[in-house]
């Protein structure tokens, strides 16, 4: 039995790179890689080179991929030969959808195990059968249809009033339903939208709402950083983020540079948010004020990377005093006992500022002008040797 610490490795084809003037070929395969893998969220099978043990059966579900990373995992109870890219016709709750395989074998008991499915649950559909060209020819005619029919949708809406957004439209295999995914912050009446729909696009319509967030993973797109969206390439479960994760790691509270696309806080704020939680433990509270002598002194900054904080007496608020985290301690260890210490400047002074610089330019790394070709300096004429060549006479004669 294979465990859950497998590591499922991510991977791109070579027909997806640039071309030799820098510009995107695109890929050639027009998305349907033998190997799956320019499609996001796509799961590189390590297992495939493998054989099982003698009389062992291979796991009999397949790992099904959709429009926009949508999965689900269907039972292979005809026993077919499938591998990954294979175009299969799969069960739906009616008539039959077509997607593509993206796992098999092995890995796909772990991956359903991780996503806590159960292979004997009464909602597990089956394969059908390996797509025909008929059912490839229906499925291409109604992917067509879906952009004409997202601004039909969203025209319907705005005409009727609806406080709500049609993000995509995604059409069943046989082209018999089609599914508008869209959001909304409140609740919305859209049962007249529902017989317009049905009226003019001549199909069975479902509405499902998704949130911000899965809208982002669904179109995708470049975030601040630079790099695809975290949610439309690996990222699989969307976790709150509140404010709370920027204030742990002292950034300014500015909805500009912490939205994301979604609108909605960054998922990378929580990357790194139980680091800072761990170093935040061994720094004391900075609503705990220091008592003095001289005064109460009040917490006005802290400095995680460098273990230092800053205090300023009440009343004299311009001059900030640097402690270290362990000298804070001491004094908050100190008031327990009912005692105060002198000053906060007997402990501000013990710190040694280092002004050595990290490094020394040696070979002029800020220098902009470094790789300029150096101007050659031209010969001044000494004023006099001028004056003189003027005052001679010319020689006309020959």
């Amino acid at each position: 039995m294979f465990s859950e610490s497998i590591y499922l490795y991510f991977m791109a084809c070579n027909s997806c790179s640039t071309g030799k003037d820098g510009q995107p070929t695109g890929c050639k395969n027009n998305g349907t890689c033998g190997n799956d893998s320019c499609n996001k969220l796509t799961v590189f099978d390590c297992l495939s080179n493998m054989s099982l043990p003698n009389g062992e059966p291979p796991f009999n579900f397949i790992e099904v991929r959709f429009k926009n990373g949508r999965k689900h995992y269907y039972k292979n109870t005809e026993n077919l030969s499938l591998s990954i890219g294979d175009v299969v016709a799969t069960q739906a709750q009616s008539g039959h959808d077509v997607g593509m395989a993206t796992l098999t074998g092995e890995l796909v008991r772990v991956q359903m195990k991780r996503k806590k499915i159960e292979e004997d649950s009464e909602e597990t559909l089956k394969i059908y059968r390996k797509a025909t060209q008929k059912d490839i020819d229906i499925w291409c005619t109604a992917r067509d249809k879906e952009e004409a029919m997202k601004v039909k949708a969203r025209q319907f809406a705005i005409d009727l009033k609806l406080q709500m957004k049609i993000s995509d439209i995604e059409y069943q295999g046989d082209a018999s339903k089609a599914t508008f995914y869209y959001t909304a912050e409140e609740r919305v009446d859209f049962r007249e939208l529902i017989k317009v729909f049905a009226k003019e696009f001549r199909t069975r319509i479902e509405m499902k709402q998704i949130g911000f967030r899965q809208e982002a993973a669904r179109l995708g797109g470049i975030g601040s950083c630079g790099r695809e969206l975290c949610c439309s390439t690996w990222l699989t479960d969307f976790r709150t983020v509140s404010t709370s994760s920027a204030r742990f790691q002292q950034l300014s509270l500015n909805p500009q540079k912490l939205a994301g696309q979604c609108g909605k806080l960054k998922c990378c704020l929580n990357y790194e948010l139980d680091t800072y939680i761990d170093a935040l433990k061994d720094f004391p509270k900075t609503d705990i004020k220091l008592q003095t002598e001289k005064g109460v002194a009040v917490c006005q900054k802290t400095d995680i990377f460098e273990g230092h904080m800053w205090y300023a007496y009440e009343g004299e608020w311009m001059n900030w005093h640097k402690l270290t985290a362990d000298q804070a301690n001491e004094i908050i260890e100190i008031n327990s006992k009912n005692k105060k210490v002198i000053s906060l400047e007997e402990y501000a002074e013990e710190l040694i500022e280092d002004t050595k610089n990290d490094f020394e330019n040696v070979v002029g790394q800020d220098s902009l002008t470094r790789f300029d070709s150096p101007r050659r300096k031209k010969k001044r004429r000494n004023n006099r040797s001028r004056n003189r060549n003027k005052r001679k006479p010319q020689n006309n004669a020959k």
